[in-house]
């Protein structure tokens, strides 16, 4: 049951950065483009996930840290573009 949950957040999140990304490549909006990104990295984020609870679990292999550096990075692609994209 896990890994269905699991997969199907990393689903979504690989779904809305194809839109976002998309919608930016048609628009050229910016914002869109670092919301794409942000959310690539949550997709990132969504994969050690899955290999850390489903793929390793054992306890020796612990893949915490490059989760929390991938939502650091995906929180921090968003901040910049909320605070530095102006249009």
């Amino acid at each position: 049951m896990a890994f269905t949950i699991y997969s199907l957040c990393t689903l979504t999140s690989l779904a809305c950065t194809w839109l976002l990304l998309a919608s930016y490549r048609r628009t050229g909006f910016r914002l869109l483009f670092w919301s794409g990104w942000s959310f690539a990295a949550m997709t990132v984020n969504n994969l050690f996930l899955v290999l850390d609870k489903i793929v390793f679990p054992d306890p020796d292999i612990n893949l915490l840290p490059v989760r929390l550096i991938s939502a650091l990075v995906s929180i921090l692609l968003l901040i910049y573009g909320l605070i530095y994209e102006k249009e």
